[in-house]
């Protein structure tokens, strides 16, 4: 059975799907959840789920990111994560983090990669003239949303879409998406899943 830290900095919508769809028959289970904000709403979805919760919060460290992530270390550690699984979590990781945990730390993303990397993923799309846009799930490298892809999720861009309504389309196949791509993962199958 493959430990999970699910890291968060919001309300954990991404992370609330994670931890209900680790249950019976599934290779994983939920071990830690774990935010850089004490406000973070996602929090108390974790515990009210029995899930050990901890914070790191980054503001202290004003910038010294590597003082910052000797911190966040720590809980990961101590909860014996064989998986980390980025849901929401909205801080840049360095490199020496990251290599840590090489080949066992996911993120999602929403957009299909490698088109827009980084922020305003539904606003580049629809600026873009694009048909289709979705999220995706990958590996976390050194390098900020490059990471192998182990899978998309695609919706239509409708017209008239903002980036609110965009997202909010996007956000359901998230909820479909990193399920069932962690599944597999935690199960040793790197196969990439596609949904449509």
């Amino acid at each position: 059975m493959k430990r999970v830290a699910l890291l968060i900095s919001g309300g954990g919508s991404n992370m609330v799907a994670l931890a209900d769809s680790m249950t019976g028959d599934h290779p994983a289970r939920p071990v830690l959840v774990l935010a850089n904000d004490p406000e973070a709403g996602g929090l108390a979805k974790a515990a009210a789920r029995g899930i050990p919760v901890a914070v790191v919060d980054h503001r202290p460290f004003k910038g010294d990111r590597a003082a910052f992530e000797a911190e966040l270390v720590k809980p990961i550690l101590a909860a014996g994560a064989d998986i980390v699984c980025l849901a929401g979590f909205m801080r840049v990781l360095t490199a020496g983090f990251v290599n840590r945990f090489a080949g066992r730390m996911l993120n999602i993303h929403p957009s299909l990669l490698p088109k827009y990397p980084g922020l305003h993923t539904h606003q580049r799309a629809i600026d873009a003239g694009d048909t289709k846009a979705g999220c995706t799930v990958h590996e976390v490298t050194p390098v900020l949303d490059d990471g192998p892809i182990l899978g998309q999720a695609r919706v239509p861009v409708l017209p008239g879409d903002t980036a609110e309504i965009l997202a909010a389309r996007v956000l359901v196949q998230e909820h479909r998406l990193y399920p069932a791509v962690l599944r597999r993962y935690a199960a040793g199958d790197r196969t990439p899943v596609f949904l449509d």
